[in-house]
């Protein structure tokens, strides 16, 4: 059985309160619609173990998969999600550029990003990306992230 760190729980009692106490169950919608992805662990744990849908037994959960904080704002801003989770910067920057978004969580140590090679890479630690590229989707915010500040091309 899984054991499940502060910031899980943390993220769940937030989303779960945000649509009020038992008392109030009518309030609640038929149908909750977020994302999960692969830069969001929470988001794969809550998804796993069907937290929501156990909290949340008379409204269907529908999970959308999120491939980058641009894509999760995007299906947010469409309506295809009630709740997204992103990039704080990405979602500062797309509220700066008039996107009606509205923050009500803030993971406050996330592990937003993750430096990964092949198992057989020659690439062994970070001295060894002197003169290569890395590669980032359109409106990501890696450049502003750590690898900013290794000077690499981007």
């Amino acid at each position: 059985m899984h054991t499940f760190s502060l910031k899980t729980k943390i993220l769940f009692t937030a989303v779960t309160l945000s649509f009020g106490s038992q008392s109030s169950l009518a309030a609640l919608p038929d149908t909750l619609k977020l994302d999960y992805a692969y830069y969001a662990p929470t988001s794969l744990v809550v998804k796993e173990q069907k937290l929501l849908e156990k909290a949340l037994p008379k409204t269907e959960i529908k999970w959308v998969f999120s491939q980058g904080s641009n894509r999760s704002l995007e299906y947010l801003n469409s309506d295809s999600l009630d709740f997204s989770s992103t990039a704080g910067l990405a979602a500062a920057l797309s509220r700066a550029n008039g996107s009606p978004i509205k923050t009500v969580y803030i993971q406050s140590q996330p592990e937003w990003t993750a430096l990964v090679v092949a198992k057989n890479s020659p690439i062994k630690s970070l001295k060894d990306l002197k003169g290569k590229k890395l590669q980032q989707p359109k409106e990501q915010t890696l450049s502003c992230s750590p690898y900013r500040h290794l000077k690499l091309p981007v």
